[in-house]
């Protein structure tokens, strides 16, 4: 021990190891590695470890035999890349097709084979359907856990991070993964990770082994570099190019929209997945080649399988009379549709009678889409694996062939057509007496469009007025009592488009919703919710009888909260810490909302606030409707689990035993997932047409809102047509802006000018880039100039301040305390 008296005595110096020479080699292998990459002098000597002048210099050498022997190429300054050549091509090969000519197909392994199926199948063309679940990569069972080890699906969140989701661990957390320690996991993937320590306690792992494999495919752009080809993703969550070697192009050219299939997982993390292009969807940008790639992106089908199709065709159109016997008859009551102008498959008719006690029969028909499509039949397999259709904004990708979906199973006018059908009884201020549910046939007398059915109810005129208006009435009264039972208005604006022969969008508007949608959507709700409380009571003790529910949880009081204070920077002061009162708050804010430019921010955010509605077979109701218990009934043309409910019934009104539980589970969950996919893909197709709508409008200025911030900057959706595009803080002129999260706000760090969630701004069209599906603006500075004044004087005075809490009128701000007085509830 030194002690004050006793000073240190002096360490002896170390001797330094003499580090390792640079090899030829390892420069190569950095280029090679990363083959899409600009590498300067200074990254490689941080890839290469880099310590001594001696190091460098052997780098120096290196790259000027590389260069000398067209290894790399000299781009400008002391920036390099991977030069294309045939002998780098012929280098980065796999090692199996090396001896084969370009036209040859090298061979896979056999557990390539398992994977490489995926949603198209070893066809890009013709999608996987059968649903039958994918081995395993390596050993057909899974590894036995071990204390520091859990598996997991992959979740990505971004090109820096993915999170991964623990099976069967009810609660427990989920565990980040860096993406250079993902192993190449996609979005879905099974894969084994190991735990590891965390600063901040929260879970953090490494994939040692990729259990599963879901989709090795990849959607994006070609870029091809000489001989060679690299896939740069659609999908920004997707953290590596794909390469492809010249002998895998399959003719696809530079800039082409492509799919290619992953054919080589390489161990080494520094190193690009090899893949084969299997589709070329033509040159990016167009619209059928983005289209084609968004479906292909989402692994939505693009035909249906030829035995599907024959199956469909061989269906008779004929209704015996065995069959019109079987059922109750409706072709002598008054029925119409009630469809958008637009539409092809009519799968709800309603029928309407007086009766003699002067209550109204109204029937809520719907197609007998399971009298056609039968348990083990190829369409049922096809529908099954479809789960639903999905509505892209230039096409609709059905879950049933033509045949069906626009013929045998649509209601269309002046045709007999079978049904089942829930039938109520009601009074003119729609209480509900009597409900009667089973097999119909109906004749539909009209087919209405929406717009004609509006017609009929402000003008109180033409064929089937009084019918129209009495249902009508009806609705109207049904749906304040439901509001009455607590539920919930919200609604995100619907974006529509008018495109012309080529899908080129020629408008954007937001669809109206009015009395004449209300009014099918209430009969249709009540349908639902009576199927599913007759099922439910069928049997009193549990267990239940099994049924396909479509339940909605209650928002977590914490995201309820968070949604709360985001509101109150728009001046609304939301009281949601009490449960019973959350429905008739978020209503309030809903009704006041409406026509104000922060509607569509608000709105959406408060849906994304709420539990997401799911497929299940426990009861557990519905808590944006306020139903003890609701199902889908209505459109089994277009979804799979109303086809499962139709069943379902049809059992238990023959006086059928229960039903398993688990097989029905698993068909809900499979639903819930397709319904999630088809959500996503139809959000993309919007955003491509809304880009393509706003690059002929480069130049123009609109009136926008604030609806996203970021470090980056600031989101601004347009008010007359919903397209949102991004203005850069770099791009603000005059000033620095930071991000202050806490406070939902931008601040600028010379003038103090604060813009926020919801101020109004101009901003000016300056890019829209169809490839990203971006759109960029540039702020309009249209303060008064006596605010610019004030501004200038107050920052002259203080040296380059401003006002604390100043925020501009102008841009949709306002003075710091202008919200008291003025709280909207």
């Amino acid at each position: 021990m030194n002690t004050p008296e006793t000073p240190r005595a002096p360490r002896a110096k170390r001797e330094k190891p003499e580090p390792a020479p640079i090899t030829q080699a390892q420069v190569l292998s950095a280029f090679t590695d990363n083959p899409t990459k600009v590498l300067a002098y200074r990254q490689l000597s941080r890839r290469l470890g880099v310590t001594t002048k001696g190091q460098r210099e052997e780098i120096f050498a290196h790259i000027k035999v590389l260069r000398k022997n067209g290894l790399i190429t000299l781009l400008q300054n002391d920036e390099y890349r991977l030069a294309d050549t045939e002998a780098v091509a012929a280098a980065l090969m796999p090692s199996n097709a090396r001896k084969s000519t370009k036209k040859a197909q090298p061979p896979t392994s056999p557990d390539v084979e398992r994977f490489a199926a995926a949603e198209f199948g070893q066809n890009p063309v013709v999608h996987r359907r059968r649903g039958a679940g994918f081995d395993y990569v390596g050993d057909d069972s899974r590894p036995k856990r071990d204390t520091n080890t859990v598996i997991g699906t992959v979740d990505l969140a971004t090109p820096n991070f993915a999170f991964v989701v623990p099976e069967g661990t009810g609660n427990a957390d989920d565990i980040r993964v860096f993406t250079d320690q993902l192993k190449f996991a996609l979005q879905g993937d099974v894969v084994r990770v190991r735990l590891r320590s965390s600063r901040d306690g929260r879970p953090v792992g490494d994939v040692v082994e990729v259990l599963k494999r879901v989709r090795p495919e990849i959607v994006g752009r070609l870029q091809v570099q000489g001989t060679l080809g690299f896939v740069k993703a659609d999908n920004r969550k997707v953290y590596f190019d794909v390469f492809v070697p010249p002998h895998l192009l399959h003719d696809a050219r530079d800039g082409d929209k492509v799919l290619v299939r992953i054919n080589e997982f390489p161990e080494d993390s520094g190193r690009q997945p090899v893949g084969e292009v299997v589709r070329n969807f033509g040159a990016a940008g167009g619209n059928e080649a983005e289209i084609n790639a968004i479906m292909a992106e989402f692994g939505l089908p693009f035909e249906f399988p030829e035995e599907v199709e024959t199956e469909s065709e061989g269906i008779s159109e004929f209704i015996s009379e065995e069959e019109i016997a079987r059922r109750r008859d409706f072709r002598n009551i008054t029925t119409f549709t009630i469809d958008p102008a637009d539409a092809k498959d009519f799968d709800d008719a309603l029928s309407i009678q007086k009766l003699e006690n002067g209550h109204w029969e109204v029937g809520v028909h719907i197609a007998d889409v399971t009298h056609y499509v039968r348990p083990g039949t190829e369409l049922e397999r096809e529908g099954k694996h479809r789960a639903t259709s999905v509505y892209l904004v230039d096409r609709v990708i059905p879950m049933l062939p033509e045949r069906l979906s626009n013929g045998l199973c649509s209601l269309r006018p002046h045709e007999d057509k079978l049904t089942f059908s829930a039938v109520f009884e009601l009074d003119e201020n729609g209480k509900l007496y009597e409900s009667w549910f089973g097999k119909t046939i109906i004749h539909s007398d009209r087919r209405f469009s929406y717009e004609e059915a509006q017609e009929r109810i402000e003008s109180k005129a033409g064929d089937h007025a009084e019918e129209i208006n009495v249902l009508n009435d009806m609705a109207h009264k049904i749906c304040a009592q439901r509001f009455k039972q607590g539920a919930i208005t919200f609604e995100t604006q619907e974006v529509k488009f008018r495109l012309d022969e080529q899908g080129k969008p020629l408008g954007v508007y937001v669809k109206e919703r009015k009395d004449a949608h209300k009014m099918i959507e209430e009969f249709m709700l009540l349908a639902n919710r009576k199927v599913a409380e007759f099922v439910f009571n069928l049997k009193k003790t549990k267990p239940r009888f099994t049924m396909v529910y479509r339940t909605h949880d209650a928002p977590e009081p914490e995201r309820l909260q968070t949604f709360a204070l985001f509101a109150q920077k728009f001046g609304y002061q939301l009281k949601l810490d009490n449960p019973k009162k959350v429905s008739t708050e978020l209503n309030n804010l809903s009704s006041e909302v409406v026509g104000k430019p922060e509607q569509n921010v608000l709105q959406g955010l408060a849906i994304r606030t709420m539990a997401k509605a799911i497929y299940s077979t426990e009861p557990l109701g519905h808590f944006g409707l306020a139903f003890d218990h609701y199902s889908h009934f209505t459109s089994p043309i277009r979804r799979y689990p109303d086809m499962m409910a139709h069943r379902l019934l049809e059992h238990y009104l023959l006086g059928g035993k229960n039903v398993a539980v688990d097989p029905v589970e698993e068909e809900c969950k499979h639903s819930s997932a397709r319904e999630k996919l088809a959500a996503n893909a139809e959000r993309a197709s919007i955003k491509f047409k809304q880009v393509e709508f706003m690059a002929d409008e480069i130049g123009n200025t609109f009136k926008g809102v604030v609806s996203g911030l970021t470090e980056r900057g600031m989101y601004i959706e347009i008010e007359e047509n919903k397209c949102e595009g991004m203005v850069r803080l770099s791009d603000i002129p005059g000033d620095f802006f930071e991000l202050d999260k806490d406070n939902y706000r931008i601040v600028g760090q010379k003038t103090k000018r604060i813009i926020q969630f919801g101020d109004v701004m101009e901003v000016v069209v300056k890019s829209a880039n169809l490839l990203d599906r971006t759109i960029d603006f540039e702020l309009v500075d249209n303060r008064p100039d006596h605010v610019k004044k004030r501004e200038a004087e107050e920052r002259k005075t203080r040296g380059g301040g401003a006002p604390r809490g100043y925020r501009d009128h102008s841009s949709g701000g306002m003075a710091k305390g202008a919200h008291k007085g003025n709280k909207r509830r």
